[in-house]
């Protein structure tokens, strides 16, 4: 049997992510490959404190049992941070994310990420779509 594959989608609150689980999906093909679901909510930010944040995190449950993807919400006072330790310590081979929009690298999350990360992992970016979609 072969090694299974562990994809790592990368997700804000937004309502627009499925189109990051739709790749991630293409990525992991077969029953016992992997799909983990992270979003990552700065320490000190009240979550809960809209109805519409709710309301989007109830959306990510619900998409993520569409793709059979485990949903991961960690708190963190280092964003960049705590995903490459998601990455790492789940060994994952691809993370899947959302085109950015900042025109710096400092400013840009998948730059910042792609310093960061010890492993040798795939990025997979997802282009926004002609549609007015923003990155998740």
């Amino acid at each position: 049997m072969r090694s299974k594959t562990k994809v790592m989608v990368c997700v804000t609150q937004q309502k627009s992510c499925e189109r990051l689980l739709a790749h991630a999906a293409e990525l992991a093909r077969h029953d016992h490959d992997e799909i983990y679901m992270v979003h990552v909510v700065k320490e000190n930010w009240r979550y809960f404190g809209k109805m519409k944040e709710s309301d989007a995190l109830e959306y990510l449950f619900d998409i993520s049992k569409d793709y059979n993807a485990s949903v991961n919400v960690l708190k963190s006072k280092d964003i960049d941070a705590s995903l490459a330790d998601f990455a790492q310590k789940l060994n994952v081979d691809y993370i899947v994310m959302g085109e950015s929009l900042e025109v710096t690298k400092q400013q840009n999350m998948i730059h910042r990420l792609q310093n960061i990360t010890k492993k040798n992992v795939k990025f997979e970016i997802v282009k926004i779509s002609d549609e007015g979609d923003q990155a998740s």
